[in-house]
């Protein structure tokens, strides 16, 4: 594989949901200082890079991905001194930074859109964005059948003001996601123009790495066609595809990523790469001209199996493989369930989540963890009144949306703030999490932030860390062990209802103790070498 020796290839990074980190003045909401006053945590934690969620200018309709400016900060957030001082702090603590880059649509409230809306059909102001007649006697009807990824339509119709006051029905636009994010057109050249002053912008200001939104995105087939998949949003398959996602243009964006960042030594891409045909799609975005990273679904999506954890770590380096370069690994971010709830009800979920990452950092590659994630967090389940995820109110309050995995996190003390915040945090944070403070962790060798510590520390210290691909034992039914090629790790999982022998070697770390007998219970991973 294409590592190069390049930092990316095997790190860590942490993801920072910067509104639910560590606020510092007290408004509920966490922010850039906040983040700055906690890279020793981070540092203690073993991490090699932080990835910061969207810290520019937004209305907050889809918190910081309706973007109104992309080379400033929120001043909910912070200052641009606020990031830089974070990022040179950062370097201090060895650790890198990352930030995300949204390409795919801006805010309605971006000047492009407030110019496009105040401008005729036609216009080179409306040429920015997907902008269209309706269809139907009077344009009654959307352009075509076209389903947002939040719910409902992805065409909202504007209503023009004439001269004399008066309101009529104007054009279509498209939107992917919420009303509010109005989808860019990328055969559009000041698009193109624009992307690569934000790269270079913060590739200027010392980011080492970009996080890039929607990356199978930009791209709709040619002439907007209808949807044969529909009605509905329907998982895609081979036979039908997708004509929102995954076009062959979108390649030529990320090439043009690429060769911003090549003029930059030691700087990255990572791509969200979601709605794609197949694993040879994917492949195509980790192209030697292209991304650096992308991530893969196959493990994130996995159930709790162990056939079905070994078939999608096949699978990703399969595909990572065929394109020479490194898999990348997560089980969780701020869209996700979290695994502490996702994996099972009760005790089973966090002993499941905690095997889970042991399984996900013995593999070769670089891993991604959501914040909280080290500290077993559970999905919060929250009152209707509290929720701000779009997708709740798009989705006719059918769908409760991803505000639970976004709920701020405890460092200390009690409610309501747990040492996140001095005031009200802006989602609810509940009784449990006081038995799950960073700081009473951090006292506990037995607790899920001690057990990530030591995890991360051997992966960074340890000479069995190392080797590109897997080689598989055989394993009693419900489990499943493997060993890096070339090294003498090897990570057992247990997956299964009854205890089972440890394969051979000394045990260098356990996700729970082991039974009187030495043998691995269930719901337990191991790491010998």
């Amino acid at each position: 594989m294409r590592h190069d020796g390049q930092w990316w290839a095997e790190a860590v990074v942490y993801q920072v949901y910067v509104r639910s980190f560590a606020d510092s003045d007290g408004d509920g909401v966490g922010d850039l200082a906040g983040v700055r006053s906690r890279l020793g945590y981070l540092e203690l934690l073993g991490v090699d890079a932080l990835w910061l969620s969207p810290v520019n200018p937004s209305p907050g309709l889809d918190h910081g991905y309706d973007v109104t400016d992309p080379r400033e900060v929120d001043p909910l957030l912070g200052t641009l001194d606020d990031l830089d001082g974070l990022i040179t702090d950062a370097h201090a603590h060895g650790l890198r930074v990352l930030v995300d880059v949204v390409p795919n649509h801006t805010s309605d409230q971006h000047e492009w859109f407030r110019a496009a809306v105040s401008s005729a059909p036609g216009s080179p102001e409306r040429a920015r964005y997907h902008f269209r007649p309706g269809r139907g006697d009077r344009g009654e009807q959307p352009p075509n059948n076209w389903q947002s990824v939040f719910g409902g339509p992805a065409w909202t119709r504007l209503t023009a003001t004439d001269e004399d006051g008066t309101s009529r029905p104007d054009e279509w636009y498209l939107h992917l996601f919420a009303p509010g994010q109005p989808d860019l057109n990328w055969e559009n050249p000041e698009v193109w123009a624009d992307l690569e002053k934000t790269l270079r912008f913060w590739c200027d200001r010392g980011v080492d790495g970009l996080r890039i939104d929607v990356a199978h995105g930009m791209a709709k087939a040619a002439g907007l066609p209808d949807d044969r998949r529909q009605p509905g949003w329907t998982p895609v398959s081979d036979e039908l595809v997708d004509p929102r996602f995954d076009q062959d243009p979108v390649h030529d964006v990320h090439r043009l990523i690429r060769a911003v960042l090549d003029h930059y030594p030691d700087r990255m891409a990572v791509g969200e790469v979601g709605t794609v045909r197949d694993d040879a799609r994917w492949a195509g975005y980790v192209r030697r001209d292209e991304l650096h990273l992308a991530f893969h679904s196959a493990l994130r999506d996995a159930a709790y199996d162990a056939v079905a954890v070994r078939e999608a770590i096949d699978r990703t380096l399969a595909a990572a493989g065929s394109a020479g370069a490194p898999a990348v690994w997560t089980l969780s971010n701020h869209d996700l369930v979290r695994p502490a709830t996702r994996y099972g009800e009760g005790a089973d979920g966090p002993a499941r989540a905690r095997a889970m990452a042991l399984v996900a950092l013995a593999l070769p590659g670089t891993a991604y963890l959501y914040h909280g994630d080290e500290l077993g967090l559970p999905d919060v389940e929250l009152p209707a009144e509290a929720r701000q995820d779009p997708t709740w109110e798009l989705s006719g309050h059918t769908d409760p949306g991803r505000d639970g995995a976004r709920v701020p996190l405890p460092w200390e003390g009690e409610g309501p703030g747990y040492g996140f915040t001095t005031g009200t945090p802006w989602l609810p944070m509940p009784e449990a999490y006081g038995a799950l403070t960073a700081a009473d962790q951090l006292e506990d060798p037995n607790s899920t932030l001690s057990l990530y510590r030591h995890a991360l520390d051997l992966r960074r210290s340890h000479p069995a860390f190392h080797g590109d691909q897997v080689e598989w034992f055989g394993a009693p039914a419900g489990c499943l062990a493997f060993r890096r090629t070339g090294s003498t790790l090897v990570c057992a999982l247990n997956a299964g209802d009854r205890p089972v022998p440890l394969p051979p070697g000394d045990v260098l770390l356990t996700s729970a103790p082991l039974t009187d007998c030495g043998e691995l219970p269930p719901d337990t991973a191991a790491w010998l070498a």
